[in-house]
């Protein structure tokens, strides 16, 4: 499967729609999906807003639980590769990721003051 970069500065603003859950290889036994490494990959759905277009949420997978991503916080993907892929007549697109980071500590709103008065 060939991978293709993603310029993730070209896709707006990115927020967590559903927080990381670890990824399932196996629905009947729910065994969780793991990398050739053993460690747990998880998926984490992330809205993308670019300027004038329509929202549209990808899954995102990414190798080890993501810290501080929760729902509705802006997030940073590193790394992001897209992936075509094709099974009997179902086909698609799956995105993977280096890293997803929040934007801002997790609890914290983007652009929220450091707790400091200002002067008057």
């Amino acid at each position: 499967m060939q991978s293709i970069p993603v310029d993730t500065s070209r896709l707006g603003v990115l927020r967590c729609a559903v927080g990381p859950e670890p990824k399932i290889a196996d629905f009947e036994t729910k065994e969780v999906k793991k990398d050739r490494d053993g460690n747990t990959i998880y998926s984490v759905a992330v809205t993308v807003r670019q300027d004038g277009r329509r929202v549209s949420v990808i899954e995102i997978a990414v190798t080890g639980e993501p810290k501080g991503v929760v729902e509705g916080a802006e997030v940073r993907v590193t790394g992001l590769d897209a992936f075509a892929w094709a099974m009997g007549d179902r086909h698609g697109i799956s995105f993977r990721a280096a890293a997803i980071t929040p934007v801002s500590p997790a609890g914290v709103p983007a652009g929220a003051s450091n707790g400091k008065a200002g002067g008057a």
